[in-house]
């Protein structure tokens, strides 16, 4: 009997600002994709090429994030666990394991074994590495229209020294991450282009076992929709009044395929 695995990674734990993302593929065995490795070892333009080619092959993938807002309310460890939950649950193929990249895994109802250096050596992990890596990378060189004096297109985020420039001359705004440190020195001058509030102590926060928690749905375009189970779950929320819509998240188009054991079933993961 086979077993149904996927991989899930995320990108964007370290910037200033943004969202964190987090994506899970199905791989097919027998569409094999050449060249996948971890995303940050590949340049865009690899990248972009690759994500295309999940996209296509991959049995199922999945792509959702979670907002600024609810990384400052539960840290960032905790909303990169968050993202993942809602990238398994919106897969079109319920998985029975899903490997994660690291050593911290989100709750989940399949059986989930983290992999160190996962997006490096395990293909699925590495896939759900580049779409997650793609994705956030659009959605920041989109915010560059709306906010042009911090170089978004660029650095995507991340402290560079350009950034973190932009940031003490201009202030946050309020795609910033107020509970990460530079942030929070740059509030704490007074150059804010938003008003924060400073943040209490974060709460410990659980995350729901084996469930996709509230996520914003797409707001326009033809996306694919929210799998029932998934919807049934976690139903849809508006996002707070302060937090800009950044991107929706995103599912395969593919509907669920009936595997069959000795093509697109993935096989167990080696003991």
């Amino acid at each position: 009997m086979t077993v149904i695995v996927c991989g899930v990674d995320e990108a964007g734990r370290g910037p200033l600002a943004g969202p964190v993302y987090a994506a899970a593929v199905i791989l097919r065995p027998r569409r094999r994709i050449k060249g996948l490795r971890d995303s940050k070892k590949l340049t865009a333009a690899q990248r972009e090429e690759l994500a295309g080619e999940i996209r296509e092959r991959a049995l199922a993938w999945a792509v959702a994030h979670a907002t600024v807002e609810e990384i400052d309310r539960i840290n960032i460890l905790r909303a990169s666990l968050l993202a993942m939950q809602r990238a398994v649950a919106l897969l079109s193929v319920v998985p029975e394991v899903a490997r994660v990249d690291g050593n911290q895994a989100p709750e989940l109802a399949c059986t989930v074994p983290t992999v160190v250096g996962g997006d490096d050596s395990d293909p699925a992990i590495s896939a759900a590495s580049i779409l997650a890596k793609t994705e956030r990378d659009r959605v920041m060189e989109a915010l560059e229209a709306r906010y042009p004096d911090y170089g978004f297109a660029r650095h995507k985020g991340y402290a560079t020294q350009d950034h973190l420039l932009a940031l003490d001359r201009f202030g946050p705004c309020e795609i910033h991450r107020r509970s990460f440190a530079p942030v929070r020195i740059a509030m704490l001058r007074g150059r804010s282009l938003f008003d924060f509030d400073l943040l209490p102590e974060q709460p410990e926060v659980a995350l729901a076992s084996g469930a996709a928690q509230a996520f914003p749905l797409p707001s326009s375009g033809a996306q694919p929709a929210v799998p029932a189970a998934a919807a049934a779950q976690a139903p849809a929320t508006q996002p707070p009044a302060t937090e800009p819509v950044i991107t929706p998240c995103v599912a395969s188009a593919q509907a669920p395929v009936a595997a069959s054991p000795s093509t697109d079933a993935p096989p167990a993961p080696a003991a």
